[in-house]
């Protein structure tokens, strides 16, 4: 690798989707941006955007066959702007992977010995980890002289203690099929406890913070010191908060009464728990713009799932209060939790006796900054702070690779 190389281009390949950014670390900023989305379909779309060479947003519609293809055409994409993936100065590729199990606890430089490891991960992350791996093998084939580094969605919650990460089975039954807490959207947890105690001007383990990671799939961290203790979602990204299409917390007797009474078969329980449970399930809509757009006009479906949403954040603000015993600050990230003030609003309502209290002027601002919005006399600070899984993929990657 070019000693001076500092570019890092980091892949989030989904089934059918490929998010890419390729980012300067030298002074952090983002070199180029964009999405290969439908791959596979007639419709395909790549949407490309170079923020460093001063041109505008491409899109470029027609069919790509698969992530060979799509990866290929990124390259091209980048190779128009000066930005090639042949470039001197590119230090590495960083690929988010879903599941790292136990095994993967840091960014990791993949080999043909790590590929194998995170195939062997494919069942604890069906729909994830596979499109995970055809990204990597692809990029591999395209640059196979420089680093290409994994970056794990569970690593950052690998440090939550056994008895929180335990589930109350047969241990024999456990340890056999690797039954256990993991947590997802670790990058972005990550991230955000950081930013939030720079936000406070406190360094990272001085602070303990809760994490609401709110997008169409959600979830909560409880974080002491910069180190997770305990996290919402658990062997999948299904248990926890009320998400978008995802039920979150349910009684696993709700799996057995479906398949006995209702005569579901496992995969109907899987999509209809996954794909046709949260809020859509509740109301018909997985938008949360619509959902209050509708419950503001007094529609009692919508006002009745955004409630259930509200009541699931406030019990877990509550619970992970008491798992940290002390919470200088709880802090709103990603799409929803940045953008819907009424979803802040209601999650923290009636909580001040925790010390929670909101300035609902500052609630009302629309910013992309980190921010504080709770009022001046609250014990517990809230704040909004955009999430940036890419940037810290990237800081994770070149950190490994320069170090």
């Amino acid at each position: 690798m070019n000693a001076n190389a500092s570019r890092v281009l980091v892949l989030n390949s989904g089934s059918s989707s490929v998010k890419y950014q390729l980012l300067d670390m030298a002074d952090r900023s983002r070199l180029a941006v964009g999405l290969v989305e439908r791959i596979g379909e007639e419709t395909s779309r790549l949407v490309h955007e170079p923020l460093s060479a001063g041109g505008g947003k491409r899109e470029r519609l027609g069919p790509i066959a698969d992530h060979a293809a799509a990866l290929e055409a990124v390259a091209a994409e980048l190779a128009s702007d000066g930005l090639g993936l042949d470039s001197p100065e590119l230090a590495a590729v960083g690929h988010r992977v879903v599941h790292g199990g136990t095994r993967f606890t840091a960014p990791t430089v993949i080999d043909d010995e790590v590929l194998a490891e995170i195939g062997q991960l494919v069942p604890l992350a069906p729909l994830h980890n596979p499109a995970n791996l055809t990204g990597i093998e692809v990029a591999r084939s395209l640059r196979p002289d420089i680093p290409q580094v994994a970056v794990f969605d569970t690593a950052f919650h690998a440090t939550i203690p056994d008895h929180a990460a335990r589930y109350a089975i047969d241990a024999e039954t456990a340890a056999k099929y690797s039954v256990r807490r993991y947590g997802f959207h670790g990058t972005s947890h990550a991230y955000v406890s950081r930013a939030a105690a720079a936000l406070l001007g406190k360094a990272p383990e001085d602070v303990n913070v809760i994490v609401l990671h709110l997008g169409n799939g959600a979830s909560a961290s409880a974080v002491r010191g910069g180190v997770c203790v305990d996290t919402s979602m658990g062997l999948t990204p299904l248990e926890g908060l009320v998400m978008g299409t995802r039920s979150g917390d349910l009684d696993p007797a709700v799996v057995f009464h479906l398949a006995r009474v209702g005569g579901l078969s496992v995969d109907e329980i899987d999509s209809l728990l996954n794909k046709r449970s949260g809020l859509l399930g509740m109301c018909g809509d997985n938008d949360m713009r619509e959902v209050l757009r509708r419950a503001g006009e007094g529609d009692e479906a919508a006002r009745s799932a955004f409630a259930t949403y509200a009541y699931r954040l406030k019990k877990y603000i509550g619970a992970y209060t008491a798992a940290l015993g002390r919470v200088d600050a709880v802090v709103f990230t990603a799409g929803v939790g940045e953008n819907a003030a009424a979803v802040r609003e209601a999650a923290v309502d009636g909580l001040e006796g925790l010390g929670l209290v909101l300035d609902p002027q500052a609630n009302a601002v629309r910013s992309g900054e980190p921010r504080l919005i709770s009022a001046a006399s609250a014990r517990v600070a809230v704040a909004v702070v955009p999430t940036d899984e890419e940037l810290e993929i990237a800081e994770q990657c070149y950190a490994l690779v320069t170090e």
